[in-house]
């Protein structure tokens, strides 16, 4: 029996499989999902506008390779605040949530505070995003860089169909 939270949406195979289907390909027509769920094409509609309603759903998007667009550079960024308090933390936030080459923040645990994910047309603008806009932003103490040399996996379908399989087995 799974428990789930009060702002956790009861889900059942059905909405998985929906999602499913819709994180492999999020343009299959309503008709087509139907047909792939054995449902008929408004409940099928129905549950969806109910898993996007929810917030289960985010948003649907299309999925830009980032270097046949120019972005050629990658990094992962660690941030430490300084210093450490609520006002430097979302004044950190307010900036860096309107930084367009900030793909991706995570407050993180460890010796670092923020995680962030930043992508640059070349290894010179990020130098200078470094320079001119990411240690202005307030409450910056220090920044640690990675750049990413090759990507070997990138995958955003969640392994939803395999939560259970997941999980350790005792032998």
């Amino acid at each position: 029996m799974q428990t789930h939270s009060p702002n956790e949406p009861d889900l059942d195979q059905i909405d998985m499989a929906i999602i499913n289907h819709l994180q492999g390909d999020a343009t299959i027509s309503n008709t087509e999902l139907a047909k792939r769920i054995d449902l008929s094409p408004s409940a099928c509609l129905g549950r969806c506008k109910r898993l996007k309603q929810s917030g289960v759903i985010r948003q649907f998007a299309a999925i830009v390779d980032e270097r046949k667009v120019g972005l050629e550079v990658t990094t992962y960024v660690f941030v430490s605040l300084s210093p450490h308090n609520r006002m430097t933390t979302e004044a950190f936030l307010k900036s860096i949530r309107r930084i367009p080459n900030v793909m991706e923040c995570h407050n993180i645990s460890g010796i670092h505070d923020y995680l962030l994910k930043i992508i640059s047309p070349s290894i010179n603008a990020y130098r200078n995003f470094v320079i001119d806009t990411l240690i202005e932003v307030p409450g910056v103490g220090k920044v640690e860089t990675s750049v990413v040399l090759s990507t070997e996996k990138l995958s955003y379908q969640l392994p939803l169909a395999d939560k259970k399989s997941a999980e350790p087995k005792n032998h």
